[in-house]
């Protein structure tokens, strides 16, 4: 070795001698939180994503929590211990601090009568009830049956002299001078439903199936998360784990940690780009009169070609973002590659088809088209979207593929029953098959869902019936929320893209291609008119002015014929309640049909005015049907265009700033 060399290397030397003393004494420092890195949201493979306040006690530490919050992991299946009993967590719903649960005895197979053992109570807890919550009492062993009125039979738990039964109201049997004391036992069971009469008409297990709901009381978790960090507890007090910023008790991470955080990473970057150096001086030196620099670019060209090859499909299952990561052989195997008899549907970004996972969930699973490199970077974006939003009116999203997959795949519960589309005119519509207060719990939860999406910065852009599922009790789950997000939207020149389906289109789109959540407003208004007459939102059959629903609608309404456009089974002409309530439905369908975006309401006011309607008090006065003609004010009445995409009819209604029903 000459002397240049030995000077340049005496020099590298002290400097990674300086270096590798600093950062050792930030070694410390430079180490990111443990309880960061450990209290990552997990998933127990059925159910849903589990974050603070909830731990798993099996998987985490109790850091990761708050008190009172334990959950395991029983068979994949997340469980909440409450009284002794054991129930599976259906759905968390943290945006709303709620969550619902059911009694796991009732899915045990080796259990003939899974009725209550011991009495439900959330005292000495951090929950409370739900907005809709009874209690139904189970009474056994009595020596006197009670009476068949609003009771439920308990054929399992009873014989020949000794019956057992269940009561939502005690004081009925008392009405009835029932002796409660002839009974051994009473145990109580929490149960969720506002009508009573449907459930009376359903065994107790089905009832108990249906789960009820608790809300909790903890820190609100958002603020930290939004500053990056994840939530958990020291010594029972709220704190903020930072990635960057170990051991301190914080409410939320300090951005201003991040520098030094990367400049910490940089002197530790500089420490081994030196010992790498230091190492190839002496290589470097040997080689330097040789001059094979050829070998340096033959080495580039083999590290991209073995990175190219890596890249082409990291089929590997694992979790991100709490979401499951499927296998594109999973999925494969679970559609039975993908057998064109199991599509359930074809949309504008992919077909979707039933599948069936190893673990027996049933799932409906979407192959979105095209996989280029802006699909992937989209699609990407879309997970990190769906995977924060958790609602019980929303179709969760299970998992996805790897974004290196050779297809870009999401995954989503199944839901069994059809879409609301399917029962109003579908090809299995019957007519009085939906009565009109099950139209009415289906507008006030798919408004609900909306206003969720729309407080959560997400815009549906596609609200159609079709995209509104129902499960086996009728129960809305909207689907395909957010998933035109794959198209941008923080764009500032005009797009052609096509969005939104025919029919229910907010008509300023033509103007601007740009839609926005008075958009989803305008399609709602359209599945509003939908529920009240039972047509489809575009139907080529009707005549030229009449293919659109929205412009039917408008014409019948400005003709003082509503009653024309209700679908008939639904009582509307029989009894005046309903004919009251359908009215005013009908004018807040206008509302939200009207051409201008700022004079719709917000999907907030909506959902106000909506139940509004339906709590409107039993006993209010029959009044006319018919809206007057001085009700509705017409600003500029163009003629329609043939197109069914659009309605041009603009008009305001006098009553556009009450939305309170």
């Amino acid at each position: 070795m000459d002397l240049h060399a030995f000077f340049i290397l005496k020099r590298f030397f002290r400097i990674f001698i300086i270096i590798n003393i600093f950062t050792t004494l930030e070694a410390e420092t430079l180490s990111a939180d443990l309880k960061f890195a450990a209290c990552l949201p997990h998933y127990c493979g059925h159910g849903p994503n589990i974050n603070y306040p909830f731990y798993i006690s099996d998987l985490q530490e109790s850091y990761c929590g708050a008190p009172g919050f334990e959950v395991t992991c029983n068979d994949h299946v997340p469980i909440l211990t409450i009284s002794d009993d054991e129930y599976f967590i259906k759905d968390i719903f943290y945006p709303n601090h709620s969550l619902l649960l059911v009694n796991t005895a009732l899915y045990d197979s080796a259990d003939t009568c899974p009725t209550p053992k011991h009495n439900f109570s959330i005292d000495h807890t951090p929950f409370s009830q739900g907005p809709a919550y009874w209690d139904l009492f189970f009474f056994y062993n009595c020596s006197a049956p009670a009476a068949d009125y609003m009771t439920y039979s308990v054929a399992c738990a009873s014989n020949a002299t000794h019956h057992s039964f269940g009561v939502f109201h005690v004081e009925l049997l008392e009405y009835r001078n029932y002796s409660i004391e002839s009974c051994q036992s009473v145990v109580n069971a929490p149960v969720d439903g506002e009508d009573l009469d449907r459930l009376l008409k359903m065994n107790f297990t089905d009832v108990l199936k249906e789960g009820f709901v608790l809300q909790w009381s903890a820190v609100d978790c958002s603020n930290c998360e939004k500053s990056g960090g994840r939530c958990g507890s020291y010594y029972d007090e709220f704190i903020c784990f930072c990635n960057d910023q170990p051991g301190l008790k914080l409410k939320t991470c300090r951005h201003g940690h991040k520098l030094n955080l990367g400049l910490k990473f940089i002197i530790g970057f500089c420490s081994v780009v030196i010992g790498i150096l230091l190492m190839g001086l002496p290589f470097y030196f040997y080689h330097r009169r040789n001059k094979k620099l050829y070998t340096a670019s033959r080495l580039i060209s083999r590290n991209n070609s073995s990175y190219s090859s890596s890249m082409v499909d990291l089929d590997q299952p694992g979790t991100y973002l709490g979401l499951q990561i499927f296998s594109y052989s999973e999925l494969e195997e679970a559609t039975k590659k993908f057998d064109s008899e199991k599509i359930l549907g074809d949309g504008g970004f992919g077909i979707v088809y039933l599948g069936k996972l190893k673990d027996g969930r049933a799932v409906a699973v979407k192959r979105l088209y095209e996989n280029s490199y802006k699909r992937v970077e989209q699609f990407m974006n879309e997970i990190e979207i769906l995977s924060r939003l958790r609602h019980q009116n929303l179709v969760s999203l299970y998992g996805c593929t790897s974004r290196h997959c050779r297809e870009l795949i999401l995954v989503y519960e199944y839901i069994s029953n059809g879409t609301v589309a399917d029962h109003l005119h579908g090809e299995g519509a019957t007519p009085g098959s939906l009565a009109w207060t099950t139209r009415m719990s289906i507008a006030i939860e798919t408004a609900t869902a909306l206003a969720y999406l729309h407080a959560s910065d997400v815009i549906h852009r596609d609200v159609k019936t079709n995209n509104i599922l129902l499960d086996n009790n009728f129960c809305v789950k909207v689907a395909d929320f957010g998933l035109s997000r794959l198209y941008p939207t923080d764009v500032t020149h005009v797009s052609t893209a096509p969005q939104g389906t025919p029919g229910y289109v907010d008509p300023e789109y033509h103007d601007c291609y740009h839609l926005t959540k008075e958009s989803d407003v305008y399609s709602f208004g359209v599945v509003l008119i939908e529920l009240i007459s039972s047509m489809p939102a575009v139907d080529i059959t009707r005549k030229r002015h009449e293919i659109n629903l929205s412009h039917l609608a408008i014409s019948k309404i400005q003709s003082n014929a509503l009653h024309e456009l209700v679908d008939p089974s639904i009582g509307f002409e029989s009894d005046y309640k309903v004919k009251n309530m359908v009215t005013d439905v009908a004018e807040l369908a206008f509302q939200c049909l009207q051409n201008e975006r700022e004079m719709r309401p917000s999907m907030e006011e909506v959902l106000e005015a909506l139940i509004g309607i339906q709590r409107r008090d039993d006993d209010i006065q029959k009044t006319s049907i018919d809206i007057p003609a001085d009700d509705v004010v017409l600003l500029k009445n163009n003629p329609p265009t043939l197109s069914p995409d659009s309605v041009t009819t603009k008009w305001i209604s006098t009553s556009t700033s009450d939305f309170s029903g």
